[in-house]
């Protein structure tokens, strides 16, 4: 008999599928400290874990370990709840989940001070043996991801199993592409943002990859992480711990892919980090609402490539995507062009266009040549909320550009920039406040403007 709990409260039944889509004995789901964690070993833990939980509609994922947020993850969906994936660990961000969700508690694998309401504890030790395989129902909810909040409230994004299961089959075809077959992955960013989630979560149950259980922060420990794992290896990151790895100047083993999200990616990055670790970039492109729908190698190419099945219809408010993994159309503030070859453009995002004394231009744009200043490392364009006597919200800046000042940078800009779009001010930080995933929260780049 098959380990199918009774259905809760909100949970769909059938059609069923397996947890893990391979879950042959020997089958490495994860490495933890160098050692591999095989599929009945996961397993174990999963079903341990399903049987303490509590009756419930669904649960926040607190975990830090990326294997025990999957073991949590898994025997939640095992027991018919919902993870809750909040866009941050921040006391307001879990109590905002908690109260949407007034059936639901919190767990996780290490003490939390203060301690979050109705918190379970677990800490996974893979010494049960399962004794069937486990079912998920398909057209359940799995998880509800958040937005960031950046450019305002954080919304609600449900994701239903089998909907989810298309999704992660474009992102293993595109790694598996890299790695020549299967693959191990190192991701730097956290199991709870969706791209963290995406790619070091959901494909070691709907594929044959294996992740690495750590949340690696610094170059060294990066290259630890990697070091662990045998090839083909692909490390799953962002722009900001990319640059970071470049500046540490620290080795890295033999790579066969590096894939990058969360925040834009310049060519020239993408070029410096191809040449020094001998490993294709690729970019991707998503959102909470639809998962990652394109893929671009950015040293190369502006165009991205959509997965199979996307399609994309540029209108007034943005761009309205359609694609297999969605119940419904997405509409995304994205603009984009379409060249007629199947790829797109990004052209910046309806928030994000300027149009001043009759001239048009892009904070996406606007951003990309202030990092494309020699010297810059990492800068942002943005608009403030004053306006100046001309009615107009004025632009400004923040760069982080050692042994350069706030003349030289604007002086480069000229070239590039018309008058009315140079930032002013333009003010040199020592690092962007960007969040765990690389975002600008709009309220930090404000505070930080003020400092």
């Amino acid at each position: 008999m098959s380990s199918v709990y009774e259905p809760q409260r909100g949970a769909v039944a059938g059609p069923w599928w397996p947890l893990l889509a391979d879950a042959s004995p020997q089958r490495v789901v994860v490495w933890r400290d160098g050692q591999a964690v095989h599929a009945t070993s996961f397993l174990a833990d999963v079903e341990s874990l399903a049987a303490r939980l509590p009756v419930a509609q669904a649960a926040v994922n607190l975990c830090e370990d990326r294997y025990a947020f999957l073991v949590a993850f898994a025997a939640l969906l095992v027991r018919g709840q919902i993870n809750l994936l909040p866009p941050s660990r921040a006391a307001h961000a879990i109590d905002a989940a908690l109260r949407a969700h007034p059936d639901s508690y919190t767990l996780g694998d290490a003490p939390l001070y203060p301690e979050p309401p109705d918190f379970l504890h677990f800490v996974p030790d893979g010494r049960g043996h399962p004794v069937a395989p486990m079912l998920v129902a398909g057209n359940a909810t799995a998880a509800i991801g958040y937005t960031s909040g950046s450019t305002g409230v954080p919304r609600a994004n449900p994701k239903c199993w089998e909907r989810l299961a298309v999704s992660s089959g474009h992102n293993d075809a595109l790694l598996r592409a890299l790695a020549g077959g299967d693959y191990h992955v190192v991701a730097t960013v956290p199991p709870q943002h969706m791209y963290g989630l995406e790619f070091s979560v959901l494909l070691p149950l709907f594929g044959h990859a294996s992740v690495c259980a750590g949340k690696p922060f610094f170059a060294a420990d990066i290259a630890a992480s990697l070091q662990q794992l045998p090839e083909p290896r692909i490390l799953v990151t962002t722009p900001v711990h990319l640059r970071a790895l470049l500046d540490s100047g620290h080795p890295l083993p033999r790579l066969s892919g590096i894939v990058s999200a969360t925040a834009p990616l310049s060519r020239e990055l993408a070029h410096d980090a191809e040449a020094r670790f001998g490993a294709p970039v690729q970019e991707v492109f998503g959102s909470t609402e639809t998962c990652v729908i394109a893929h671009r190698r950015t040293a190369h190419e502006d165009a991205w490539t959509p997965y199979p099945g996307i399609s994309l219809h540029p209108q007034p408010d943005g761009t309205r995507i359609e694609a297999p993994q969605l119940l419904q159309p997405v509409v995304l503030a994205d603009v984009v062009e379409l060249p007629g070859d199947g790829r797109f453009r990004l052209c910046g995002r309806n928030t994000d266009l300027l149009e001043i004394a009759g001239k048009r231009a892009s904070l996406g744009d606007l951003t990309h040549k202030l990092l494309a200043v020699p010297g810059v490392r990492d800068g942002v364009v943005f608009q403030v909320d004053d306006v100046d006597n001309m009615g107009v919200r004025r632009i400004a800046a923040l760069a982080v550009a050692p042994g350069l000042d706030a003349r030289t940078i604007l002086d480069a800009l000229r070239a590039d920039i018309d008058q009315v779009f140079l930032p002013r001010p333009l003010k040199l930080v020592d690092a962007l406040p960007r969040s765990e995933t690389g975002k600008l929260p709009r309220v930090a780049l404000l505070a930080a403007l003020n400092r």
